[in-house]
C-alpha cells in the first residue's frame, strides 16, 4: 500500500481537520457533571456520524448504565494484524471560567495553538487517528490493517463503565496491541513514549458537626469547628518530608534500581523544566528523589478541594454544621488501590477528634501499569514518531493515570503503546487548554506511518528488528 498518497492527502486536508476539530470541541460534555449528560450524548452521537463519514464498516453508539462507548471497526485487512486504538472524548469543567482568555467550549486558534477545553486532553490526540484513518480510507480505500476504535465518555471519572465493558467483551474487542494517545512528550521536537503510569484512587472526607449553624460569639472556643477539624486531619496527612502518614502507605511501593533511575535522570525532565512548566519557583515533596521520580515512581496524596462554611459575600459570623474535602491518591506498583481505600478509613477514622463525626467515600479505583519498552508494537511507534516528527522518541514514566491500560493487559492479554502529542506547557485540566496545532498535523503524519508500519511488524513470530528495518524499506 503506497503511503504517500495518505500523507499528502493529510497535509492538503489540514484546514478541514482544524475545523472538524472545533466542532468537537464545542460540546461541553463534562462527565463529571450528571446535568451535562445530553452533551454527552450529542458529542458520542457526533463522534459516530464522523467515524461513519470517513469510511469505517461498523459504528455503534453503546450505551451504558453511565455514559455510552463510540465503537467502530474497519476490519477488511484479511490475515492482517488488529490494531485497536482508544480515547477518551468526555472532559472536565471549565471552571475557573473567569481565567479563560476566550470561553471555554468556544474554542479559537491564537497563533500556532488551538485554544479549548479538550483540545489536548484528549479530543485533539484522539483525533490524530481519526484524520489518519481518513486519510487511508479517502485515498487507498482500505487499511493497511485492521482497526478497531474505543472511544468512551467517562474516563475523566475513572472509566467506571468501560472497565467492566472490556471484561465482558474481550473476544469482541479482540487486537494484537492497542494505541493511546493522552500523553505528554517532552517539547516540540522531542516525542516521548511512556511505559509506566500510575494508578489512582479518589477520595472524599466529610466531617460533622453542630446540626445546626451555630452563633461564633455564643459558641465560639466551646464547640469544634468542622472545618477545623477537617483541615488539621486534613494537615496531619503528611509529615515534614512531605512523606504520606497513612501506616502501612509505602509498605508495597517498589523500589527502582539505581540504573532504572540513571535512565530517568538522563531522559527525563529535569527539576528546572518541571518547575517552569509549572511556573513556580520552589518544589515540594518527598526527599531523597527528584521532582520527576517524585511525580512517578513515588507515590502522592493531593487535596483536591475543600468547602465547608460561609463562602459568600460579606461577614457571617457561624460555626458550620459540616466540612468536606476531596482527595486523589496517585500509586505505584505494588499498591492496590481497595488495599489504600481501606488503610485510609481506618486512618481517618482514628485521628478524628471525637467532637465531631467523620465518613470517607472512596471511588475509581485504577491499577498502576507498566509496558514492555521492548515489544514489536512499542518499537514500532518509535519508527513511526521519527517519520512524523524527525526524531526518534524517548521513553517516560507519566504521573498521571489512564484506567484502561491495565484493563487491556489483564482482560485482552495485549500491550498498550502510548504514544504522547501533547506539551507540557498544554495546560491539561486547568483554564486555558490548548493544543499545539504542528504536534496535531505530525501526529496524524505520526499516525499514518504506524499503522503502515504495524501492519508488518505485528504479524508473524518472528518481530524483532522489523520496525528499524522499516526506515529502508519506506520512503515518503
Amino acid at each position: 500500500m503506497n503511503i504517500r498518497r495518505p500523507l499528502a492527502y493529510a497535509r492538503a486536508h489540514r484546514q478541514r481537520f482544524v475545523t472538524e476539530l472545533k466542532e468537537f470541541l464545542r460540546f461541553p460534555n463534562m462527565s463529571s457533571q450528571t446535568a451535562r449528560a445530553s452533551d454527552i450524548r450529542r458529542c458520542a452521537s457526533w463522534l459516530a456520524r464522523h467515524l461513519q463519514g470517513i469510511g469505517m464498516q461498523w459504528v455503534h453508539v453503546i450505551p451504558t448504565r453511565g455514559n455510552p462507548i463510540v465503537y467502530a471497526s474497519w476490519q477488511g485487512a484479511k490475515n492482517r494484524p488488529t490494531l485497536l486504538i482508544y480515547g477518551h472524548y468526555d472532559v472536565l469543567p471549565g471552571e475557573p471560567l473567569a481565567q479563560w482568555k476566550t470561553p471555554p467550549f468556544s474554542p479559537v486558534v491564537r497563533g500556532r495553538n488551538i485554544h479549548g477545553r479538550g483540545a489536548a486532553d484528549d479530543k485533539g490526540q484522539l483525533f490524530s487517528h481519526v484524520k489518519a484513518i481518513e486519510s487511508y480510507l479517502r485515498t487507498a480505500r482500505a487499511l493497511p490493517l485492521n482497526v478497531k476504535c474505543l472511544f468512551e465518555g467517562e474516563e475523566e471519572i475513572g472509566s467506571t463503565h468501560l472497565l467492566p465493558f472490556i471484561a465482558r467483551n474481550k473476544n469482541a474487542l479482540r487486537a494484537d496491541a492497542a494505541v493511546i494517545s493522552d500523553t505528554k512528550m517532552l517539547a516540540p521536537d522531542r516525542p516521548a513514549i511512556s511505559y509506566a503510569q500510575r494508578g489512582g484512587l479518589r477520595a472524599e472526607i466529610e466531617v460533622l458537626g453542630p446540626r445546626q449553624e451555630l452563633h461564633s460569639g455564643t459558641f465560639g472556643g466551646a464547640v469544634l469547628n468542622p472545618v477545623q477539624a477537617l483541615c488539621e486531619i486534613i494537615a496531619s496527612l503528611h509529615d515534614e518530608e512531605g512523606r504520606v502518614t497513612i501506616p502501612g502507605f509505602y509498605d508495597d511501593v517498589r523500589e527502582w534500581s539505581e540504573k532504572e533511575r540513571a535512565y530517568m535522570a538522563r531522559t527525563g525532565p529535569s527539576d528546572e523544566k518541571i518547575l517552569q512548566d509549572a511556573k513556580i519557583e520552589q518544589g515540594w515533596g518527598e526527599s531523597g528523589y527528584t521532582l520527576y521520580e517524585r511525580t512517578t515512581i513515588r507515590p502522592a496524596l493531593t487535596l483536591n478541594g475543600i468547602a465547608g462554611g460561609h463562602n459568600g459575600p460579606g461577614v457571617k459570623g457561624v460555626i458550620p454544621t459540616r466540612a468536606v474535602a476531596k482527595l486523589s491518591f496517585r500509586l505505584v506498583p505494588d499498591q492496590d488501590p481497595e488495599r489504600i481505600g481501606k488503610r485510609f478509613r481506618e486512618h481517618i477514622a482514628r485521628i478524628t477528634p471525637s467532637a465531631v463525626e467523620s465518613s470517607v467515600r472512596t471511588q475509581s479505583p485504577v491499577q498502576p501499569a507498566l509496558v514492555d519498552r521492548n515489544h514489536p508494537a512499542v518499537r514500532t511507534a518509535g519508527f513511526a514518531y521519527k517519520k512524523g516528527f524527525g526524531a526518534f522518541p524517548v521513553f517516560l514514566r507519566s504521573g498521571g493515570s489512564i484506567p484502561v491500560v491495565n484493563a487491556f493487559q489483564e482482560h485482552l492479554g495485549i500491550p498498550t503503546v502510548l504514544m504522547g502529542f501533547g506539551l507540557p506547557d498544554d495546560r491539561i485540566h486547568a483554564p486555558n487548554e490548548k493544543f499545539h496545532l504542528p504536534n496535531f498535523y505530525r501526529a496524524i503524519d505520526t499516525s499514518i506511518w504506524y499503522l503502515a508500519a504495524a501492519a508488518r511488524t505485528l504479524r508473524g513470530s518472528s518481530r524483532a528488528g522489523r520496525a528499524e528495518r522499516l526506515e529502508r524499506e519506506w520512503s515518503a
